[in-house]
């Protein structure tokens, strides 16, 4: 007997891995300050799920393919001099979730479950599911490394970026899509609904601990993995939905980060007040 074939054993390697993933590129997220555009890709990748299940074929293909296609939108509209990025993708990603709403109406009979892709059942992820999250997920960490330099430079200093010759459009459509991608391998474990807490929250919390961006993300993924595999636990001992279960310890850890945090939490100002005192 394999140690894959237990279903908790799947389950904790499902959200160790999306844990990681998610946390790596949550930072870029944070940097860019792109959590309103995150939040809207999670319900414009419905529709994609919703026609990959309406036709027969793999979830992972339908919501890719619309990612992609929704990505290429929302760079087109918000390159124009009359639209602003943030109303180009509250307009378009609405869009997308309501053309999946309008799918799934249409289908007479269709029975498919899609709750489970809503909000998420790491219990019942499969071994292909595993796979998908596994060598999408390593994709997307190399990608990443590959040109950290390039990505954290767009974040704090685009148009000079821009000056020195490097191709901005390319970048920014190249880190539209691998976000499209880790929503979608997400979506077993959490939900593409879910899916926007696990990649902003873990790096948030980074964030408040540390400035430099060579501790905030290896920070980060800690946190998401460690969320994930306590949110897991957690749903396991109390029979609640594991997802949402997650869900609510990424905010929890936030929100003591929020607290606690000595340099960027509320309690900077005590502890600057004390220490100006005693000096």
């Amino acid at each position: 007997m394999s140690w894959l074939d237990s279903y908790t054993h799947r389950a904790l390697l499902e959200a160790a891995l999306v844990g990681a993933v998610c946390g790596a590129m949550g930072v870029h997220v944070v940097l860019r300050r792109m959590g309103f555009f995150t939040m809207a890709m999670t319900h414009a990748t419905f529709p994609g799920v919703v026609l990959a299940a309406v036709v027969g074929i793999d979830i992972y293909l339908g919501g890719a393919a619309m990612g992609v296609l929704i990505c290429l939108c929302v760079l087109a509209v918000s390159r124009r001099r009359d639209q602003g990025a943030t109303t180009a993708t509250g307009i378009v990603l609405a869009a997308g979730f309501a053309l999946g709403v309008a799918l799934l109406s249409a289908s007479d009979g269709f029975s498919r479950d899609l709750e489970a892709f809503m909000t998420g059942s790491i219990v019942t992820v499969t071994g292909h599911d595993l796979a998908v999250t596994a060598g999408v997920g390593a994709l997307v960490l190399l990608v990443l490394a590959a040109l950290h330099k390039e990505l954290v430079h767009g974040a704090f200093d685009p148009e000079g970026q821009r000056a020195a010759g490097y191709p901005v459009a390319a970048l920014d459509l190249l880190l539209l899509v691998l976000i499209e991608a880790v929503i979608v391998i997400t979506a077993p474990a959490i939900g593409v609904m879910l899916a926007m807490a696990l990649i902003v929250g873990p790096a948030a919390t980074a964030r408040l601990w540390t400035d430099r961006i060579g501790i905030t993300l290896p920070l980060s993924m800690a946190i998401g993995t460690g969320s994930c595999a306590v949110g897991l636990t957690l749903s396991t001992h109390t029979n609640l939905a594991a997802g949402g279960t997650i869900t609510l310890v990424v905010a929890a850890v936030f929100l003591v980060s929020l607290a606690l945090s000595p340099h960027n939490g509320l309690l900077r100002l005590p502890l600057r007040r004390r220490a100006a005192s005693t000096g």
